[in-house]
């Protein structure tokens, strides 16, 4: 029999060798084909891709102090973003707690006993004795990992912590995105009041034109009520767009993590005209996505699942050794009151569970089966979003180009019919048709510029910008 090998016990080979064991399966993560270029790029060079794709500060781009200052002051406040801090504060506490089955676990005690021993006790003659019983000791116990069922519960364990950091970043960007969006609604609701009250002045202009016309025995009362109408009409929709910008300012308020009855943003109209963003490359794609790699951490996490539900398949192996000072009386800490043991060397296997083991094994391959799917439909998800991002920054483009064309035409054609009206040379009905087609097509085009805008903040959210990368594979 072979008892040391190289001056090394045997049994200390053996534990090293066997220490190494795990049994949890290979693990590689899921295969996602990623395409050349996504589709919507082609044919189109507004963007492309490069080592300049937007990071950090990504509103920047926007050159807009008050969109910058409500970033930062949503990333100090966000009660969302304040609970996913949270949530990735206690993954990494529970990292420290399955870390800590890897050590010794090591504990103190102490007992003070006064006892009396009857004088007919069996075996023994004479008289009842009275004595004091002080203990004081320690001892410490260690589990072999024998099969890998604690290091595969810290590599879950680190595994999750890293997703959880992951979804903190998908919930910064999130929260970017989502200021960005609602601020540019409400510069377009914005631009369409100014444009509102403009029409509202100019048609009320009108109307005054149209009742001394009437006095005057030129128009007719028809003339006057349509004139009426659209004077009306406009009103009513400044009274809408006022109510749409305080319910998109009250959202806001909620987003910045302030009160919505003590939060205002003053009115302001500039030019609402996107950057040219640019584009990761699909391959880029998987690794700039934070909840790509939030994802695919959970299925590694899984994996090491399954290999802990296997160890329960093997005996467990516990070492424990304890030790201290014990009297009856006099000094405790003295050399003849000590005590020692070692051990119990300790092992413990099931033999029977009724399958408890077997559905177990079951169980964690399932959850790796689903959080695998969860993480092939992520990415899916994530492909898809960036098309149709990239889709309406394109498509809106050429409808912004036709619609300002529109609106200018409808202008025109307003500004003729009211000339022509005024000469007499035609019926205010045209005047009436063509200032609410010319309301209509500077409205449309007003809504198709904040769809710009919004297009780009949703390609920024969908390629991932503005957040650190995430290691995919480093809890290995």
């Amino acid at each position: 029999m072979v008892k040391s090998i190289a001056g090394i016990p045997a049994a200390a080979v053996m534990s090293l060798v066997l220490g190494a064991c795990s049994m949890a399966p290979d693990y590689k993560p899921p295969v996602t084909t990623a395409p050349a270029q996504f589709k919507e790029v082609a044919g189109w060079t507004g963007a492309a891709p490069g080592d300049d794709a937007m990071r950090g500060d990504w509103w920047s781009a926007f050159d807009d102090p008050v969109l910058a200052d409500l970033e930062q002051r949503a990333a100090a406040a966000s009660p969302t973003l304040a609970a996913a801090l949270a949530r990735y504060d206690a993954s990494r506490a529970a990292v420290r707690v399955n870390e800590a089955d890897l050590l010794p676990s090591a504990g103190i005690s102490g007992d003070a006993s006064r006892e009396r021993r009857s004088a007919s006790r069996p075996l023994t003659t004479g008289s009842a004795a009275r004595y004091n019983d002080y203990v004081v000791g320690g001892s410490i116990a260690y589990e072999l990992d024998l099969w890998g069922r604690i290091r595969n519960q810290v590599k879950a364990s680190n595994a999750e912590a890293q997703a959880s950091k992951a979804d903190l970043a998908s919930a910064q960007l999130s929260l970017q995105a989502s200021v960005a969006d609602a601020y540019f609604r409400l510069r377009g609701l914005d631009a369409q009041a100014q444009l509102l009250d403009r029409s509202v002045d100019a048609f009320a202009r009108a109307y005054d034109l149209t009742s001394k016309r009437r006095s005057g025995g030129i128009a007719s009362g028809i003339d006057v009520n349509r004139a009426r109408t659209v004077l009306g009409n406009a009103r009513a929709q400044v009274a809408t767009v006022a109510n749409q910008r305080a319910a998109t300012e009250h959202e806001i308020a909620a987003l910045v993590g302030e009160l919505a009855s003590q939060f205002s943003l003053p009115a302001a109209v500039g030019p609402l005209d996107p950057p040219k963003p640019p584009i990761a490359t699909p391959s880029e794609l998987l690794q700039r996505r934070p909840d790509i790699a939030a994802a695919e951490r959970r299925v590694f996490a899984a994996n090491a699942r399954i290999g802990v539900a296997r160890a329960a398949f093997f005996p467990s192996l516990t070492l424990g050794a304890n030790g201290g000072w014990e009297t009856t009386g006099g000094s405790l800490l003295t050399t003849p009151n000590t005590f020692w043991a070692l051990g119990p060397l300790s092992s413990l296997l099931t033999v029977f569970d009724g399958g408890k083991r077997t559905a177990q094994v079951k169980i964690s391959r399932a959850e790796y089966d689903e959080v695998a799917a969860d993480y092939r439909g992520t990415v899916l998800t994530a492909f898809r979003q960036v098309e149709d991002s990239i889709a309406a920054i394109h498509n809106l483009s050429d409808a912004s180009v036709a619609q300002k064309d529109a609106a200018e035409a409808a202008q025109r054609t307003s500004d003729i019919a009211m000339s022509r009206y005024r000469d007499g040379a035609s019926g205010y009905l045209d005047v009436v048709t063509a200032q609410t087609d010319a309301l209509d097509a500077q409205r449309a085009y007003i809504s198709v510029q904040t769809q710009r805008m919004q297009a780009s903040v949703e390609l920024v959210r969908a390629t991932g910008g503005g957040v650190a990368d995430v290691p995919m594979a480093s809890a290995q």
